[in-house]
């Protein structure tokens, strides 16, 4: 898959969100799936790597599989596909540590940040 440009030359950076954890609740396409939308990416994006939010869970040592498992699924497909997916976004306030240790390059730690949403 070439990486795509609009008519001013610019690719729009993309990440493509994967439903991990299979959740229903959740957006993203299928780990199964990924490979097909790669191929048929509309001209003027440029996939920069995956995001995922796994399920939430009380230990976050519970989540390394799930990012472990974006990793080896973005490992796959930059050899399958020929492509630098350089990006993998996961974790999250109460993993974000797992996550990076598995390969994450960038975190959403807004509840850290700025602590739970009000109800």
């Amino acid at each position: 898959v070439a990486q795509k440009s609009d008519e001013r030359g610019a690719a729009q950076a993309v990440l493509v969100q994967v439903n991990i954890g299979g959740e229903q609740s959740k957006a993203g396409v299928s780990p199964q799936e990924v490979g097909d939308l790669l191929a048929a990416l509309p001209a003027g994006l440029a996939v920069r790597g995956l995001m995922a939010i796994p399920p939430p869970r009380d230990d976050p040592e519970a989540s390394r599989a799930d990012h472990r498992a974006l990793r080896q699924l973005r490992d796959r497909l930059q050899d399958a596909h020929g492509l630098a997916l350089p990006e993998l976004s996961m974790g999250m306030s109460g993993d974000f540590e797992v996550a990076i240790a598995e390969g994450s390059t960038e975190v959403r730690v807004g509840t850290a940040i700025f602590g739970p949403r009000p109800d």
